[in-house]
């Protein structure tokens, strides 16, 4: 969710922080504690061969993803969209927390012969920077820059403003907000899996976390024209879901 920069393991603040009330930061600090080895584990993002394959098999010089780890997407996941994207040639894809992820998916895109996707952050600045990254690696993407509000009753935390959204979204990618909103704040994508196409797959990352766990188990109960599993490969785990064609 961020550009090509070191990040560090605690989240930026950011304005919609305003939103967040007492009991979602109850939340995070009664998370925190199981929370925490999995942020730890995040920092390592893959191992070197595995950057410089993924690099490789999408046509990147070697140095393209400089720093990965920490709030960045690791390499397990990253390889695991690559995959996706080469077999089923999506034709919407829809990202959430831009960044790293965000040159993996254009460059995958542009190999599959895809169009470009959307990505969705909260900050400005990392929209800027990360539109100017993929623009030095002859890549493009609709990168928006959409602040965070609370969503409804129904979930905790916040969740990006996109505006109107058009149906017929094959993929979704979702890499944020940060769990420091509230352990459960990405379960607010939720609102939107009414835009999903028949046969369209969902990637939820950071789902061996316990915030994801939950976020996991109530997606199940709400959607079940939706088959999910955790995908136990790379860092952090993926919650992958397909919704039935």
């Amino acid at each position: 969710m961020t550009s090509r920069e070191t990040t560090g393991l605690l989240a930026r603040d950011d304005a919609a922080n305003a939103h967040v009330g007492l009991a979602d930061r109850i939340a995070v600090a009664l998370l925190a504690p199981f929370t925490a080895p999995f942020l730890l584990k995040s920092l390592r993002g893959g191992s070197v061969a595995e950057k410089e394959r993924l690099c490789d098999r999408l046509d990147l010089a070697p140095d393209a993803l400089p720093n990965l780890g920490s709030w960045k997407a690791d390499t397990g996941f990253l390889h695991l969209i690559v995959d996706h994207i080469l077999e089923h040639r999506p034709k919407r894809v829809v990202e959430f927390g831009c960044g790293a992820s965000s040159l993996v998916i254009a460059a995958a895109l542009k190999k599959a012969g895809c169009p470009p996707h959307i990505s969705f952050d909260q900050h400005l600045e990392f929209v800027e920077k990360t539109m100017s990254w993929l623009e030095d690696h002859g890549l493009e993407a609709d990168i928006r820059h959409a602040p965070l509000k609370p969503i409804d009753s129904d979930w905790p935390g916040l969740f990006y403003d996109t505006g109107p959204l058009e149906d017929g979204v094959d993929m979704m990618i979702i890499d944020g907000p940060p769990w420091t909103i509230h352990p459960m704040t990405r379960g607010g994508a939720e609102r939107l899996f009414g835009k999903l196409a028949p046969g369209a797959t969902v990637f939820l990352d950071d789902a061996a976390r316990p915030g994801e766990r939950l976020v996991a188990r109530r997606w199940k109960k709400l959607h079940p024209e939706m088959d999910f599993h955790l995908w136990k490969g790379g860092e952090k785990g993926t919650l992958v879901g397909k919704k039935k064609a």
